[in-house]
């Protein structure tokens, strides 16, 4: 007879129990795994949502980041990818990638409406590609299509994440073009300023020198056989003087005009300092303040290259400014000479000086400083420094303002010097 054995018909729901807990504890683990990648997931989603906004938000440019933005996405939904990006009103679009003709198509209408077109969407949801639009805040500026993906939809988080994607690229686009109206705005109201700022210029500073000429000349026309020899000869060197007082203006006028253009091309040759210098004491020596004008020349400098005109305008201006702002017996200097690997030509004259708060202002077109008594202001319109800058400028030079130390100014025009080619030898 065979014993009995305690608890042996518990052995069944024991065996049961065991592989229940198991089943369990392996339920709890599989979810735990996916709650770990899910985290694991959403915090890769995320760190590459921040850093895609970070470019995005330091980009001056932000189309050129638009491979960036396909390749992203094309991991993500393992799926080719093409855009289509609108930066500016009037630019031709941006096209990435090789869509043809029907999903060139879609993306127009996808950027068009500002919304997300295909599968797993509200709109044209069998369409066998996904159109996600690039929105800014009140309008989308492009679109990516993502190719091929047919009845299968992104998963809500990724189709989310790609959207994200998609609107930071349309917020920087914004921003960019906000910028570029700003800008365009800026520069619209500069131009308007210089604008009304010349034509004051020209209605203030033209109309004396005209009046005068046209009382001489009318003087001559009229009472020409009642005056004398000396009195007709006055009245023609006052013609000639404004005359030329004229041409110095439009010439000013229009060179500020041609050097602020972009793109501007100087006729630069090789040039000799001296013959320039020359030319221009030739020239001022005509004038009956001329003979204060003396210069020095340090010997052996190289040549210049430079446009000659444009040189021979940048000393004309600066000896008329310093003949017209210094004391009738005082002395102005025409100085060259090489500092480092620059050629500098400076004009001093022992005048009033000019103020801190001017000595930037005063290379500013129609700015002529700020002296007390404004009746004794000399005449001009104020261009003759702006055109000088813009000339040194031209040159990739500078031209600065040096305060004298027993009064005065010194206004130095820095050249860089550029290595002149070889001479070619005699036969």
């Amino acid at each position: 007879m065979t014993p009995t054995r305690p608890f042996v018909h518990l052995l069944p729901w024991v065996a049961l129990g065991s592989l229940m807990a198991l089943a369990w504890v392996g339920w709890k683990l599989r979810q735990a795994w996916r709650s770990l990648r899910a985290a694991q997931r959403a915090a890769q989603l995320e760190r590459e949502l921040r850093e895609f906004g970070d470019l995005m938000r330091d980009a001056d440019r932000p189309e050129t980041h638009a491979a960036d933005l396909t390749r992203a996405l094309a991991a993500r939904a393992t799926a080719p990818v093409a855009a289509l990006l609108q930066p500016q009103p009037q630019a031709p679009d941006l096209v990435l990638g090789e869509p043809d003709a029907n999903a060139l198509a879609g993306l127009q209408l996808c950027a068009a409406s500002g919304r997300a077109l295909g599968p797993g969407t509200d709109h044209h949801a069998g369409e066998p590609d996904l159109y996600l639009p690039l929105r800014g805040r009140e309008a989308a500026f492009g679109a990516v299509v993502l190719f091929g993906l047919g009845a299968r939809a992104l998963p809500g988080d990724l189709m989310a994440h790609a959207q994200a994607l998609c609107d930071q690229m349309g917020l920087a686009l914004q921003r960019q073009r906000v910028h570029d109206e700003a800008r365009r705005a800026s520069e619209l109201a500069e131009v308007q300023t210089t604008r009304n700022a010349m034509l004051a210029a020209i209605s203030h500073d033209y109309r004396t020198p005209l009046a005068t000429i046209m009382g001489s000349a009318s003087a001559l026309q009229t009472q020409g056989e009642r005056l004398s020899a000396a009195q007709r000869g006055e009245l023609a060197s006052r013609i000639v003087d404004e005359t030329a007082r004229l041409v110095r203006l439009t010439d000013n006028t229009l060179q500020l005009a041609r050097l602020g253009a972009p793109g501007v091309a100087l006729r630069s040759d090789w040039e000799s300092a001296e013959e320039i210098v020359g030319a221009a004491l030739r020239r001022v020596r005509r004038r009956p303040d001329g003979e204060r004008v003396r210069s020095r020349i340090e010997p052996g400098l190289p040549l210049l290259w430079c446009d000659a005109a444009l040189m021979s305008q940048l000393l004309d201006n600066l000896i008329d400014n310093a003949l017209k702002y210094s004391p009738p017996a005082a002395p102005v200097e025409l100085v060259v000479r090489r500092i480092g690997g620059d050629v500098v030509l400076a004009v001093r004259d022992r005048g009033p000086g000019i103020e801190p708060a001017w000595r930037e202002r005063v290379f500013d077109a129609f700015q002529r400083g700020d002296l007390a008594d404004f009746a004794q202001r000399p005449p001009g319109a104020g261009v003759g420094l702006a055109v000088c800058r813009a000339i040194a400028q031209a040159h990739h030079g500078r031209l600065t303002l040096r305060p004298r130390g027993h009064g005065g100014c010194s206004f130095q025009c820095w050249l860089p010097l550029r290595e002149a080619p070889a001479l070619p030898e005699a036969m």
